[in-house]
């Protein structure tokens, strides 16, 4: 099952990597980047290396929880200093933010492939989620990502805050709090290209965690639109996010009703479900409706 919340946890704050395991994330990115100011960026790594490792064979309630950890942009010359420390710890995979681009992702796996000898990792076993949002130039490679050959890539996802900050815009959504045109398109191709792709489609998050509601709407409109996971900046936001993308009972019966109903003409490419017609697509929806419970 793809992870549906993926918690940011400030690189630098042993009390708040003291707490991540217990929140209920599917995945903790452990955040070498946004949060942690410069002169606190070396200490961050030693102290997210020791996270990594310590939990490196980690049950939480059964369910293992995904180790990542955000590096930071390769135009700051510290995202190397962060994998020569932080890949000790073995992580699950690797964010890169503002990535611009396919090639930056080759160059990020092969430093990746190295460490991984070094630290005697099974080779490809370091994951890589691209940020694709966050300067306009990155924004411009999205297309990109749907044929070029990259073994490591776990997903896409996007973020809004730095590219408007590069845009200059006073706004990111409109007053009905919809995205505005350039980010609903790049929300829009990152989706696509993910499913192009074959890999998670991750949502940006909601700044706004005190605000429940609005992470519920946010997180419900994502899994209608056919996204995978979201980032959360809180914890608060982490069961909200989860129960947003887990399928209600009523989803989960009526998509085995479907597969029943298809199980019992199996030469039949339409039939009637409760007054509608239904056909193939709603057989590969149910079936996935079930793989992801």
């Amino acid at each position: 099952m793809p992870p549906r919340s993926w918690l940011f946890v400030p690189g630098d704050s042993e009390k708040k990597l003291g707490k991540a395991m217990s929140t209920g994330a599917h995945a903790v990115i452990v955040d070498l980047e946004d949060a942690v100011a410069p002169a606190a960026k070396p200490h961050a790594r030693i102290l997210a290396r020791d996270w990594l490792a310590a939990h490196r064979h980690n049950l939480t309630e059964s369910k293992p929880v995904a180790r990542w950890v955000r590096i930071n942009a390769f135009d700051t010359g510290m995202w190397q200093d962060d994998l020569a420390t932080v890949m000790a710890g073995a992580p699950d995979g690797v964010m890169l933010p503002k990535c611009e681009g396919p090639e930056q992702l080759r160059q990020l796996a092969a430093e990746i492939y190295e460490l991984e000898q070094r630290h005697r990792l099974a080779n490809g076993s370091t994951r890589i989620l691209p940020l694709v949002s966050e300067t306009a130039r990155s924004a411009l490679t999205i297309p990109a990502y749907a044929d070029a050959p990259m073994p490591r890539l776990a997903g896409l996802t996007w973020g809004a805050e730095d590219l408007s900050a590069v845009l200059g815009a006073t706004r990111k959504r409109d007053a009905d709090g919809a995205w505005t045109d350039a980010f609903r398109f790049i929300r829009a191709q990152c989706l696509l290209v993910a499913h192009a792709r074959s890999v998670w489609a991750i949502d940006t998050l909601n700044d706004d965690f005190r605000n429940e509601a609005a992470t519920k709407r946010a997180a419900e409109a994502a899994r209608a639109d056919g996204f995978t996971g979201m980032l959360a900046i809180h914890p608060s936001q982490v069961p909200i996010i989860n129960a947003a993308f887990a399928p209600t009972e009523a989803e989960l019966a009526e998509a085995k009703a479907i597969l029943a109903l298809f199980d019992e003409n199996p030469d039949a490419g339409t039939l009637q479900y409760n007054g509608r017609m239904i056909d193939q697509p709603h057989l590969r929806m149910a079936r996935q409706l079930l793989g992801s419970a």
